[in-house]
C-alpha cells in the first residue's frame, strides 16, 4: 500500500482538472490526445490488466470480473492498435467467444493468453 498511495495521489490529482465530456485530453503514449472517458478507461485498463498479470503469475485467480472487462473493452479498441509491440502484443490467437469468457476475450485483444498459468513448482 506504501508504494500504491503515491501513485493513485498523481492519477487522481490529474483527472482531477479534467471535466467529463471533454474531447481532447493529453496523454503520454499514441494517440496523444483522447477523450476524457478514453482517458479514464486507458488508467482503469492498465491497472486492470497488470492486476491481472500479477495476480496469475502469483497463482490467485483473475481479478478481472466479465462486467469490468465489457467496461473496458472500449478504451481497449480505442488504443491497442497504436500501443502493438510497446504496451500490447499482438492479439493472442484463439481467444475465447465473447459470449463465453468477456475477460478472456479482451486479454486476448491485448496480447496475453487468458489460459497462462504459472509453472508447477
Amino acid at each position: 500500500m506504501r508504494l500504491l498511495e503515491p501513485a493513485l495521489a498523481a492519477a487522481a490529482e490529474a483527472f482531477a482538472g479534467v471535466a467529463p465530456g471533454t474531447a481532447e485530453v493529453a496523454v503520454p503514449l499514441p494517440p496523444f490526445t483522447v477523450s476524457a472517458e478514453t482517458a479514464v478507461g486507458a488508467a482503469a485498463l492498465d491497472a486492470t490488466v497488470h492486476a491481472w498479470d500479477i495476480a496469475v503469475a502469483t497463482g490467485l485467480p483473475s481479478p478481472l470480473p466479465a462486467a469490468l472487462a465489457e467496461a473496458l473493452r472500449p478504451a481497449a479498441e480505442a488504443l491497442a492498435e497504436p500501443l502493438r509491440g510497446f504496451a500490447y502484443g499482438p492479439a493472442f490467437p484463439g481467444g475465447p467467444a465473447p459470449e463465453v469468457d468477456p475477460a478472456g476475450l479482451l486479454l486476448a485483444f491485448l496480447g496475453r493468453d487468458p489460459r497462462w498459468a504459472p509453472p508447477a513448482v
